[in-house]
This record gives C-alpha cells, sequence and structure tokens, in this order.
C-alpha cells in the first residue's frame, strides 16, 4: 500500500470504496485520525522512486546441530538515497530463545545475558539483537563478501556493485529444518539515523548461487525477505538542505528561505559556527565526531548543505547552468554525494561539465528528472564547511522551441534532493523575474529630474515668439516628462528589488 496525493490531500492507493476515500483520505478525519492510524500499513512514497526500497535477505544455508548458519544481505534497491557513516543498523527480536554463536563480517552491538551458558559463551544472547558492519581493515578470517565498508551502502545507480552488504551468522537453540525454523520479528533498520520502515518477514523461493567458474548452480536450503522503506517525514523533523535562486537577466540574489533548516539560537550559544571567529579551528576540532547533529555554519538558512542554481548563460539555440553545491556542516565528508534534479528541460540536456549523469525515468517516457555526482578521486567527495567545502559543475542544455522561455520562472528547477532529502525550495513569487522588454539601461528617479531641469532651462532660455514661446515651451516639457516617465516605469516595475 503507497500514500498518493489527492486533491491536495495523502490517501493510500490500495483499492477502496469511493465513499469510504472521501471520508477518509485526509490528514486529520472528524476524530483526529491521521492516514496512518486509519490505514496502519501504508509505505513511505517517493515520487521519483516510487519503488525504491532497502530489501534485507536471510539465506539459510546449512544446518548445524542446535540451528543453522545464515548470510543476511541488505540490498539498496534505492536509486538515489545511500546509506553514508556511521552506516547502517539492523535489527530485530528472535521468535524463540535463539543466540548467535558467532559471526562473520559483522558483529552485534551487545552481548547481552550469557550467564546460562556454560564453557562456549555465544556471541550475542539479547532477544533484539542489533547488528552492525566491521570496519574496512577487518582480519581476512572474520570477512565474508560484501562485508566490512563501516556500513557504508552505495545507491544503485551511482554505484551499484556496491549496493549491498553481507555478513554471515551461525544461530543456535533455533529450528533445524524448515519446518521447525521460525523467522524474527520487528525488523529495524537504522540508516545510519531513523526513516525507514521494515515489514514483517516474507518466505520466498530459496536464492540460487553460481560458483565463480559458471559450471554450477546451489541454493539455500531456505529464505525470507524483509522489504524497508524510507520516509523523510519519520526520519527528521526540520529539512537537510536548501535552493538559492539567480540568473544574468535579473540583478536579484534569491537566497535559501529564512529558517529553512532551523533558527540561529540567540539565547543558546554554540548552535552554529562564525566562519569569522579566530576560534573556529578550536571549535570545530573539539567537536564531537560521532554525534550525527550537524555543526553548522552560522547563515540565515541553517541548513548543513545550499544548492545553488544560476542561469548563467543564452544562447541562440541552447542556454546554460550553473550548479554550486555548498558545505555549511563542520561535522560532516559527504562521500559519495548526489543530487537530483527535477526541470522539463532535462530531456534536452546536451553537455554536462565534472559531473556524472544519469536521467531517472519514474514514469516511462516522462525524462524531467536527472541525478548528478561527482567525478570519482576528482569532486565525489564534499569537504567541510571550509574553503574546500563547494563542488560546482555546469550544464547545456538545448532550447525546445514549443516549450523553452525564461518567463514565470521556468528556466528554475521543480525541486531538488541532495543524497536523497527533498531540499527547501523559496516561494514561486521571489523567482528572479524576466524584465518585460529586452535589456535596458536602468534609468534612475534622480536621472530623471535632472534630465528634466536641464531640459527645461534649455527650452525656457530657446528664442520663441513672445506670443507662443510660453505654451510652446509648457507642452515641450510635458511630453518630455511623460516619456521620461514611462521608460523609467517600463525598466523599474513595481514590485523590483534594487
Amino acid at each position: 500500500m503507497r500514500l498518493l496525493p489527492l486533491g491536495g490531500k495523502w490517501s493510500c492507493c490500495k483499492s477502496v470504496p469511493l465513499m469510504f476515500v472521501n471520508c477518509f483520505t485526509i490528514f486529520y478525519v472528524d476524530f483526529t485520525l491521521t492516514v496512518a492510524e486509519v490505514f496502519p500499513d501504508c509505505d513511505a512514497y517517493d515520487a521519483l522512486d516510487p519503488n525504491g526500497n532497502i530489501t534485507v535477505k536471510w539465506d539459510v544455508m546449512s544446518w548445524t546441530p542446535d540451528g543453522y548458519v545464515a548470510v543476511v544481505t541488505i540490498f539498496n534497491f534505492q536509486k538515489y538515497r545511500h546509506i553514508e557513516l556511521p552506516g547502517w543498523k539492523l535489527g530485530w527480536t528472535w521468535a524463540k530463545k535463539e543466540v548467535i554463536w558467532s559471526m562473520l563480517g559483522g558483529q552485534a552491538t551487545e552481548q547481552g545475558d550469557c550467564s546460562r551458558f556454560k564453557g562456549n559463551i555465544p556471541h550475542c544472547c539479547k532477544k533484539n539483537p542489533t547488528i552492525v558492519d566491521l570496519l574496512p581493515g577487518t582480519p581476512y578470517n572474520q570477512q565474508i563478501a560484501n562485508c566490512c565498508k563501516g556500513g557504508v551502502i552505495s545507491s544503485w545507480v551511482q554505484d551499484p556493485a556496491n549496493a549491498a552488504s553481507s555478513f554471515q551468522l551461525s544461530v543456535g537453540q533455533a529450528g533445524t529444518s524448515n519446518k521447525t525454523v521460525r523467522v524474527p520479528k520487528n525488523f529495524t533498520l537504522l540508516g545510519p539515523g531513523p526513516g525507514y520502515t521494515c515489514g514483517p518477514a516474507k518466505i520466498v523461493k530459496p536464492s540460487k548461487f553460481t560458483t565463480p567458474d559458471n559450471r554450477r548452480v546451489t541454493q539455500a536450503l531456505m529464505t525470507w525477505n524483509v522489504t524497508c522503506s524510507y520516509s523523510q517525514f519519520l526520519a527528521q523533523k526540520t529539512p537537510t538542505c536548501c535552493v538559492s535562486l539567480s540568473a544574468f537577466y535579473n540583478d536579484t540574489i534569491v537566497g535559501c528561505p529564512t529558517c529553512s533548516c532551523g533558527c540561529q539560537n540567540i539565547t543558546q550559544p554554540g548552535t552554529c559556527v562564525d566562519p569569522d571567529s579566530p576560534h573556529i579551528a578550536s571549535v570545530v576540532s573539539n567537536s564531537d565526531k560521532n554525534n550525527l547533529a550537524p555543526l553548522v555554519q552560522c547563515t540565515s538558512h541553517m541548513c548543513p548543505v545550499r544548492i545553488h542554481w544560476h542561469v548563467k548563460i543564452n544562447y541562440k539555440e541552447y542556454w546554460r547552468v550553473k550548479i554550486a553545491i555548498t558545505n555549511f556542516n563542520y561535522r560532516m565528508n559527504y562521500t559519495q554525494w548526489n543530487l537530483v534534479a527535477q526541470h522539463p528541460n532535462f530531456d534536452n540536456l546536451t553537455q554536462i561539465f565534472s559531473f556524472n549523469y544519469e536521467p531517472l525515468t519514474p514514469y516511462g517516457s516522462i525524462n524531467d528528472t536527472a541525478m548528478l555526482w561527482g567525478v570519482k578521486f576528482y569532486n565525489d567527495l564534499l569537504m567541510q564547511a571550509g574553503p574546500y567545502g563547494n563542488v560546482q559543475s555546469e550544464l547545456l542544455f538545448k532550447k525546445d522551441k514549443t516549450t523553452f522561455t525564461f518567463d514565470k520562472g521556468w528556466a528554475f528547477p521543480r525541486r531538488i534532493y541532495f543524497n536523497g532529502d527533498n531540499c527547501v525550495m523559496p516561494p514561486p513569487d521571489s523567482y528572479p523575474y524576466l524584465p518585460n522588454y529586452g535589456v535596458r539601461l536602468p534609468i534612475s528617479m534622480l536621472h530623471l529630474v535632472v534630465t528634466i531641469m536641464a531640459s527645461s532651462v534649455v527650452l525656457l532660455s530657446y528664442p520663441c515668439t513672445v506670443n507662443f514661446r510660453p505654451l510652446i515651451c509648457s507642452v515641450t516639457i510635458v511630453l518630455y516628462f511623460a516619456v521620461n516617465l514611462i521608460v523609467y516605469v517600463q525598466n523599474n516595475p513595481p514590485g523590483k528589488a534594487h
């Protein structure tokens, strides 16, 4: 079941009677119930990646005297959302009194109470264990394939070869056959923070594996899958990025909306860092590196990341855009960052400089969404806030004569995501607008008044006949004033920022 927009509200896409939909597809119904309460099994829905999810596959590979050995693989099938440092944490609740005797490629964060065991002590005795990945550099005898990356999992489009993570565990005091094994329940996934909701485990056809020589196929004894979906609303209450806009045809720079990701707390010092402070180095070095909360530079928007979209040049058959990404977070180096932008002219993208590009077409033939990320070993690492905390690129679009225009903010993106999170856009009525009649030299009110006064002196001193001189001069002054006033208004329409 999915959440879909319906008339400005949200509803589940499960087939229900129309009358029932009309009564319950709003955020708050008559008894103040939310959609999640009315439809508790609704998944999070991402319009740009409607089928994206993280799938946990649990393969039972062999039986032991009191249980089994299984390989658990976490597949990231999300197109642009990845799991970054400090990595994933996978948890569940055992159905019976199972224990983990040993592990490869991962470890339980807590051992739990194993006092009932004599001699051989299990790796973990907790009813609800939490598993994390091992770090790079782990000894080879403790590794398996796709392990030991510190919990980092790439997105499916950006790096499919590294879009999975695995570990092996030996489970004891469990069933020893397909009929006696009980699947775990209450799966949880942190990636690295909250936001993922996991469904129940479902037994599926056993996985099949091909040997390295491609001459033999083996299969698991038993397999079950768990599907986890992401919701930015569950992940955090505040956004993590914002967008600013500018264009060559307007001097106005539209910054990120004020307090996009929070406001500066004057009564509580230390919520942000002044970049001009002489003690900035000590403040940053003494900050808690294990704290996931961003330590941001003091700005009006207070966002860890800002994306700036600048309409740079207009050619006869092409137009160019510059994108700059700035990191204001002193606690985070964004490894393998990515950007997703939605604009109707992406179907005519001709060239992109210094970024990788992949079109996202969640709805078939509609190509209006692009995924951008850095070139490996060049700009795939967005450094922490400071002089090197930015990356930039330029995009060249071919004009589509049926749709292209600079009018009414058409040249700006519809929405932007950074590392999978939706960024705050400026309100449409604040976008840099296109002048009414091309580019003119600006005429100020002072220039207008001085010109009229000088013209009046010249006209009044011009020799005219006594009978017509006052009338002719007066009419000339009025006409000249009217013409200059019209030109001034055209170049300085009401509401234009100076």
